[in-house]
């Protein structure tokens, strides 16, 4: 009966299981994801070699004009190693680490979960995941409501493969706004990418101006339409008013479109 019990646990019946419980399921990158681990013995004591938990999100590639989604792991979080866990024993594991900062936001349809699992030899490893929501960070919310405010509307969020922008990861999150105010004759779109590190947001603004003329088929052809903006925003920044924010982005705006 026993060597029965060791065959389905090897394929996951009758397996140990693993929950993961937060503290909090809404944070901002940088923030300390705290919680616990309740892991419950199987109908057979197993050894485990690993338990781990890997902050998990998704991006969109390209590859012969066929868009596919693709797992990236931001990060992974060894919460111990080897366990001896006897039949139906419950323990408990404490956890804490920080959500790096390059973690996307939930925004639109945008995943963010955590995937906590046991390393067990021989056998199906249980797994758990629960999903996170990711908000914005004061720096970047700022950023957001000051485009908004000179006249941009939001339509888009997604996480694209960017080798040339992604620094960390094979990926950037794009924020596209349209204009709505007295930049639609010069620009199809605005695009927002964000570097955030610990007291400083790195932005870099893509405009992407509408084609006029020959030149402007031919530079739209070339991706030559396209300009780049990067200005750096630190804590400091954080309770300056919004419309200060809004007036500096707009003067750089306008420069590049001299």
């Amino acid at each position: 009966m026993s060597m029965f019990k060791k065959l389905l646990a090897s394929v996951g019946i009758g397996s140990a299981q693993v929950d993961a419980r937060l503290e909090q399921d809404s944070l901002i990158p940088g923030d300390m994801v705290r919680g616990e681990v309740h892991i419950k013995g199987g109908d057979v004591a197993q050894e485990i070699d690993e338990i781990y938990m890997y902050v998990v999100t998704h991006y969109e590639r390209e590859i012969n004009d066929t868009k596919t989604k693709e797992e990236c792991t931001l990060v992974k979080y060894r919460l111990s190693e080897r366990v001896q866990l006897k039949p139906k024993e419950e323990t408990v594991l404490p956890f804490a680490f920080q959500l790096p900062y390059e973690t996307p936001l939930t925004m639109g349809r945008q995943p963010v979960y955590l995937r906590t699992g046991l390393d067990i030899k021989n056998a199906i490893d249980p797994g758990d995941s629960d999903f996170i929501e990711v908000r914005p960070h004061p720096l970047m919310s700022k950023v957001l409501d000051a485009v908004q405010q000179i006249g941009f509307q939001l339509y888009k969020v997604d996480c694209e493969y960017n080798r040339h922008l992604g620094r960390k990861h094979p990926f950037v999150q794009e924020f596209e706004f349209r204009p709505t105010g007295p930049y639609r004759s010069q620009l199809e779109e605005l695009e927002v990418v964000f570097y955030l590190r610990d007291g400083e947001l790195e932005v870099l603004l893509e405009l992407d101006k509408r084609a006029r003329g020959f030149m402007g088929s031919f530079e739209e052809a070339f991706n030559l339409d396209e300009r780049y903006i990067r200005f750096r925003l630190t804590n400091a920044d954080v309770n300056k008013h919004t419309h200060v924010i809004a007036e500096a982005i707009e003067a750089l705006i306008k420069q590049q479109l001299r």
